[in-house]
């Protein structure tokens, strides 16, 4: 990571210019306004003051040692495949992953597309960090393609127009309009979904929240104004999770602002058999 390559992603928050290296720690818009680059390797441009909330460095913790175990890599597997499979005339030079976490499928689609540059985005600093850190990066110096935003999606987000060939949105919060306007013409949008039945087993003893009923149809509708559906790919299998498995996977997600892991996912040995199923969903870009 570089200044140098992470102005390139970016324009102001505050004027909508746009911004370019200033230093080997600062990136600034012709108008002035100029944001420091954390020495570990990102910037920060949420605006304004209020409280916002994100996913703690225990949740990233826990994220971290669940995903790594290996327990959702055919689903890395198959998003990355997916993304790898786009026709020549569309593949992806530029990746944008918003909702980044701790980047555990960004890896996963930067080992396949090796050449592509990325933008790890996340409203978490924490996050952030490890993101882009997992991607080999360092600070000041060109020695991975791993970029890194805090940036709030819910907000105009400080990326250029039509500067990103895919967007990955992995059970994160979704931003049409944002993201139409930052994929170029004949971009793709990759989106991931639980399935009804996901994790059924522990929402069976109250450890985790429902999914919504319809999540596939409400997603679509949501995103028609701007994106068309291409392709569904549906995985599913049933875990065999230890109990402190199952502590992590409570205590990974929004879940864990609802539940006590470490003491109530030891309670009943039926969490072991735990139902992981996802969607990926395939959007082409609609419009010029």
């Amino acid at each position: 990571m570089s200044t140098q390559t992470l102005s390139a992603w970016l324009r102001c928050p505050n004027c909508f210019q746009r911004m370019s290296a200033r230093g080997p720690l600062t990136v600034a818009c012709a108008n002035g306004h100029s944001f420091d680059v954390n020495k570990r390797g990102f910037v920060n441009m949420v605006a304004g003051s209020r409280r916002l909330t994100f996913d703690s460095a225990a949740m990233l913790d826990a994220r971290d040692s669940f995903l790594e175990a290996g327990w959702y890599s055919e689903l890395r597997a198959t998003l990355a495949a997916t993304a790898a499979a786009l026709s020549p005339a569309l593949s992806p030079a530029s990746v944008i992953d918003i909702g980044c976490g701790t980047g555990y499928y960004l890896r996963g689609v930067q080992e396949l597309l090796p050449d592509s540059a990325f933008l790890a985005v996340d409203l978490s600093p924490s996050a952030v960090a490890r993101a882009v850190r997992s991607g080999g990066v360092g600070v000041g110096v060109s020695v991975g393609n791993v970029d890194g935003l805090v940036a709030n999606v819910w907000s105009p987000l400080p990326i250029k127009d039509q500067c990103a060939d895919l967007v990955l949105n992995v059970f994160a919060p979704r931003n049409a309009s944002e993201f139409h306007r930052i994929l170029r013409p004949r971009g793709t949008l990759m989106v991931v979904i639980p399935q009804e039945e996901h994790l059924q087993e522990l929402r069976a003893f109250g450890l985790a929240l429902d999914v919504q009923p319809d999540k596939h149809r409400h997603l679509v509708e949501a995103l028609s104004a701007h994106f068309a559906l291409q392709s569904t790919t549906r995985l599913s299998t049933v875990m065999s999770l230890s109990p402190p498995a199952v502590a992590a996977l409570i205590a990974m997600g929004p879940s864990s602002h609802h539940a006590q892991a470490d003491t109530r996912a030891d309670a009943s040995p039926t969490h072991k058999g735990v139902t992981a199923a996802f969607e990926i969903l395939s959007f082409s870009r609609l419009g010029t």
